[in-house]
């Protein structure tokens, strides 16, 4: 269902579209819990103490968040963030840290295996039929891995170029990856500041996928044309 009429845009303007993926392609809370859970199994067999000092999956997300806050210069790197996690966890449980890359690796691995919207695959299909589409996402999914790079001309995300959303020089990237101005380019994703509204600040035009309902949260700002799902995304588009 399309919520709101009045930031309508003509269609016939869009020459490419980029794309968030986490929780605008797969739920990622889930992801992450299951690749969580995988790691600690991991560690119970090659880091006894420290499967032992952080026996849950909100254990090792505590002590992520709490290397989040120390080490500001991470906060937008999930990958570089999560090794670092995982290399302060083995040292706090007198662990060898040497482990914390191949930890990594197998964290890494599992936050790929994503369970998909319903729509994402229908969705991608008709989009990429029709559009170049390029991936621009905080986080640090790869899409060949996932088993969607068919549907991507490119990727980008702060491992590769260094900033991150709403970071205006990430949709330059992009851009210059389709050879196209930013207005020419449509983005869409499921936040409100960090897709839609950064979007629109960077001059490209922006939908924002709001599939909960959520009243759009920005006072100071009007609401994007906004749409519950992805295919709905492709109806406004078609028509």
């Amino acid at each position: 269902m399309l919520q709101y009429s009045w930031a309508m845009f003509d269609p016939s303007k869009i020459r490419a579209i980029t794309l968030d993926l986490d929780d605008t392609l797969w739920p990622i809370w889930p992801t992450i819990r299951r690749a969580e859970e995988v790691l600690l199994l991991w560690l119970k067999e090659h880091a006894a103490q420290t499967a032992q000092l952080f026996s849950t999956p909100e254990a090792l997300r505590a002590i992520r968040n709490r290397v989040e806050q120390e080490r500001p210069d991470l906060r937008h790197d999930l990958s570089g963030l999560r090794q670092a996690s995982i290399r302060q966890a083995l040292c706090q449980a007198g662990d060898d840290e040497n482990l914390a890359m191949p930890a990594f690796e197998i964290f890494f691995a599992a936050r790929q295996r994503v369970e998909l919207f319903g729509d994402a695959v229908p969705a991608l299909e008709r989009l990429a039929a029709r559009w170049p589409v390029v991936a621009v996402t905080n986080g640090n999914s790869d899409i060949e891995q996932i088993g969607l790079g068919q549907f991507f001309q490119d990727s980008f995300n702060v491992t590769r170029t260094g900033f991150a959303k709403p970071d205006v020089r990430i949709f330059h990237c992009a851009a210059q990856s389709l050879e196209l101005p930013l207005s020419a380019i449509l983005h869409v994703g499921d936040d409100a500041k960090l897709d839609a509204v950064a979007a629109r600040d960077a001059g490209m035009h922006a939908v924002w996928l709001n599939r909960s309902g959520l009243d759009w949260p920005i006072e100071e700002q009007h609401p994007p044309t906004t749409v519950s799902s992805l295919l709905d995304l492709c109806d406004l588009l078609a028509a």
